[in-house]
């Protein structure tokens, strides 16, 4: 299964919305066909598997990350293609909670076929913990990136920000970018630092692009913006009343309800989720940043921390509110921490998440 987990991960920039699987067939020991799912419509991971292995998947067992699908989609069942290739045993690492519950797991054990469930469920369900989350919960896994100096700064008074961390960490914040179904700013961001919100990897790195999306409550992105070229999709997400420029009349614009001052949140991710977003990766600033946190709806943050020292002028890293005593700070758990050159890396979710 750890094997499968990591034939998984190779589909880690190209599968969605579709989950990440590693499928291994196995006689004992002896490792007989193996295949992961590589992208959306595409065959699933069970099936290059069983190409693989042929003949000798008779009698076989299967492990696979995610229960194999027991219904007709794009593809055919894999539960089905099990069946027909004669495998003895499958077992599963998590179950797949987006099709009817236990439908692939009722049609292999209603072909007498010998069938586990929950080994390494945990680390199966992290590699797709955008999937479940937009699956269980009804909108994507929010992950705030955030780079800032060791006195909590984000960029100077003056705005500029190029660069606060190295080149290692940038690279880093690229892969976190690729995998990710949609990269989210605000019109600030945009208005201010004009980024191409776009994933730059090497150029023999598969990927699918990410949907760019935009809050832009009055419609203020102006013409020549990167955000509008056609390196990616992108989608402006606007207030009822907003007027359209005419340099936007021809680029995808979805109307969303407010709170407050701003869009709300809320029904930002819920429209995300309805076009199969698993994965929202926030670049912003920190008004942007500190709404989505306040609001609840950050899973993840993810924070570069470089050795310099910007002063007290400097912009911040969140807008949050004011707090009246020590017991209402925001607590967060360290789940992984990093060195990437000089930098530091660290990985944290709300306390409790």
């Amino acid at each position: 299964m750890t094997h499968a987990l990591a034939l998984a991960e190779r589909g880690l920039f190209t599968t969605q919305p579709n989950p990440r699987v590693g499928c291994v067939i196995a006689h004992g020991d002896a490792v007989v066909g193996e295949g992961w799912h590589r992208r959306a419509g595409g065959p699933h991971a069970e099936v290059f598997a069983l190409r693989e292995a042929g003949e000798r998947g008779h009698g076989a067992t299967a492990y696979v990350t995610l229960e194999p699908c027991g219904l007709h989609g794009r593809t055919p069942p894999c539960a089905d293609a099990l069946i027909a290739a004669g495998v003895q045993r499958v077992v599963i690492a998590a179950e797949d909670t987006s099709q009817a519950e236990g439908a692939g797991l009722a049609r292999l054990r209603a072909a007498g076929i010998t069938v586990e469930t929950g080994l390494m469920r945990e680390p199966a369900r992290e590699l797709n913990a955008g999937f479940f989350h937009r699956i269980e919960r009804g909108r994507p896994f929010v992950r705030v990136k955030l780079a800032m100096s060791l006195d909590g700064r984000t960029a100077l008074a003056n705005g500029a920000s190029q660069w606060i961390t190295g080149e290692a960490a940038r690279a880093d914040g690229q892969r976190w970018r690729a995998r990710s179904s949609a990269i989210l700013s605000g019109s600030g961001t945009i208005l201010a630092d004009n980024p191409r919100l776009t994933v730059r990897l090497p150029t023999d790195t598969e990927i699918a692009p990410p949907l760019r999306v935009v809050l832009d409550r009055r419609l203020r992105t102006p013409a020549g913006s990167h955000i509008l070229d056609a390196a990616a999709p992108s989608l402006l997400l606007h207030g009822a009343d907003a007027d359209v420029p005419a340099h936007l009349a021809g680029v995808e614009r979805t109307v969303v309800g407010e709170r407050g001052r701003g869009l709300d949140l809320g029904e930002v991710l819920q429209r995300l989720a309805a076009r199969g977003c698993n994965e929202v990766h926030v670049e912003a600033g920190p008004t942007l940043g500190g709404a989505l946190l306040e609001a609840g709806l950050v899973d993840e943050l993810l924070v570069y921390i470089a050795p310099v020292l910007l002063g007290d002028d400097a912009r911040p890293l969140l807008h949050l509110p004011a707090l009246a005593d020590m017991d209402a700070r925001w607590k967060l758990q360290l789940l992984d921490q990093r060195m990437l050159g000089s930098d530091l890396r660290l990985r944290l979710r709300p306390a409790g998440a």
